[in-house]
């Protein structure tokens, strides 16, 4: 029995640390939630967790109802999504440092498309500052949830 609750609960780990992620909002360090973006990327794209996806739209869903931008973030989801499903050249599941260097051409390009919006030094400043503050993020998240999803 004890088992089987650990091993529930090493399933339901990227489940819980997007949910975390997303409520541990703050304005300066985690705006919107969106360091949630790292287990939704990382788990959807190198580690796939089965039904993740519908998920992660979900939350990539409550992230632009956060941040107040409409369905941004499920867009940039769902395009990568399908590039990732149509080609063959890069596999993602094989990729050395979890693909951290994926990762920021995905969030980088994000975050500069949504800072051309609304083009200010302020709005580059924060855009400059969310792509470094997540990229630096993004290893010890992903190390942690490798550490708890792949140790079975």
């Amino acid at each position: 029995m004890k088992e089987k609750i650990i091993t529930f609960l090493r399933d339901a780990f990227p489940f819980v640390a997007v949910i975390l992620l997303w409520r541990l909002s703050v304005a300066f360090w985690n705006p919107a939630g969106i360091l949630a973006i790292i287990p939704i990327f990382y788990c959807s794209f190198v580690k796939p967790a089965p039904w993740f996806a519908p998920f992660a739209v979900l939350f990539c869903f409550l992230i632009d109802y956060r941040f107040d931008t409409t369905f941004y973030w499920t867009i940039m989801y769902c395009l990568f999504y399908a590039i990732n499903g149509f080609q063959s050249f890069f596999d993602l599941t094989r990729v050395d440092k979890n693909a951290v260097n994926i990762f920021m051409i995905f969030f980088g390009t994000s975050t500069f498309i949504l800072s051309l919006f609304h083009l200010n030094f302020d709005n580059i400043v924060r855009a400059i500052w969310l792509f470094a503050w997540v990229s630096t993020l993004y290893v010890p998240i992903t190390s942690l949830i490798k550490k708890v999803y792949d140790d079975r």
